[in-house]
């Protein structure tokens, strides 16, 4: 890896109205970028004009994680509140969390849910600022427990009041229609556009479309806090290619069509799993791949995705595919044309 690309490479400035802080009406009504690196411009379009913008042979490789309600809070003997967000499991009830307001918390102290006063547990610090191990008085899954007490895991960003009405709605909206396996604590939210009727468009016109699994967590969301880019250490995340996904992508590659990877997280799993010749190995584990310019890839040929946080890996991801002045650029137009950015936001077609 080169050291020329700087933090302050990540950086832009965006109007704080630009921040989408709820969901279109419909998934599919927004708006789509389309970013040519071959002719160095970009173009604007619509989701709903993705199958077109795809090819009879390609493949389209999907994120099927689904969003746990990670978001809960504790509460103390003397009535101290303490936030907590799920970060995983590590048996059943035992959790690796984030706790904020938790300075005064003695090891192994008896804390209850505040949805759910009956569970209880204790936590004891872990490694990293701000990290517990909270074991449960009994042997309660994640699955289990969160679906009494959680909340969905918004990101910071999105300001707004926090009721009922609008929990039901933000369990729905930020999940992908194709979210299969429990586990992420933030949506792959490039899938967020699609719906039923998107999706079978888009096969209708021989386009594959292939699962594949990573359980977004920290170190997706985790900002960039070192001095060099490269000191940055991600948070591993738990994935899995099935070898009917591999057998797909690999065979749709061999007859010229592309690999489009929906979103940054399909993208971080293909590149983990792609050999010296680009296939596409089955297989599960941890990945910490941290992707950043001058990054070669090998297992992708289009990217969707959303607009991301300065100074964040994931932006990071996008320059590395799009190149920095293309990127740049994109970003510049969206901002001047209005166009919505983050989690319920817009997205773009890197080609």
């Amino acid at each position: 890896m080169s050291n020329s690309f700087r933090l302050d490479d990540l950086e832009y400035e965006l109007p704080v109205e630009r921040i989408a802080q709820a969901p279109l009406e419909r998934r599919d009504a927004a708006r789509l970028l389309v970013v040519d690196r071959v002719r160095g411009c970009v173009n604007d379009a619509w989701i709903v004009d993705l199958p077109g913008l795809l090819r009879a042979g390609d493949c389209l490789v999907i994120n099927d994680t689904r969003v746990v309600p990670a978001k809960f809070e504790l509460r103390r003997r003397t009535g101290g509140r303490i936030e907590g967000l799920f970060l995983r499991e590590i048996a059943a009830g035992r959790w690796e969390v984030l706790l904020r307001g938790a300075a005064r918390v003695r090891e192994h102290e008896a804390l209850a849910f505040a949805g759910n006063p009956e569970i209880t547990g204790s936590a004891r610090r872990a490694a990293g600022p701000g990290h517990w191990e909270l074991e449960l008085s009994e042997p309660l899954t994640a699955e289990v427990v969160l679906r009494q007490v959680g909340r969905t895991p918004l990101p910071h960003y999105i300001r707004r009041a926090s009721d009922d009405e609008g929990e039901a709605r933000d369990r729905q909206r930020y999940q992908t229609v194709y979210a299969r396996r429990p586990g992420a604590v933030a949506a792959p939210t490039a899938g967020l556009h699609f719906t039923e009727e998107l999706l079978a468009e888009i096969t209708r016109r021989g386009v594959r479309v292939a699962p594949v699994t990573l359980h977004v967590g920290l170190g997706t969301f985790a900002p960039i806090a070192a001095e060099r880019i490269e000191q940055h250490a991600m948070h591993p995340e738990w994935y899995e290619v099935a070898g009917s996904s591999a057998k797909m992508i690999n065979a749709a590659r061999a007859a010229g069509g592309r690999i489009v990877a929906v979103g940054t997280t399909a993208a971080r799993v293909l590149e983990t799993c792609v050999d010296q010749s680009g296939r596409i190995q089955a297989g599960q584990g941890w990945t910490d791949l941290f992707i950043y310019p001058p990054y070669h890839y090998r297992a992708i040929d289009a990217l969707l995705t959303n607009f991301h946080l300065p100074r964040s890996t994931l932006l990071a991801l996008v320059m590395a595919y799009g190149g920095l002045e293309l990127v740049r650029l994109a970003y510049r137009h969206a901002v001047e044309h209005g166009y919505r950015f983050y989690s319920y936001g817009d997205a773009m077609l890197i080609v």
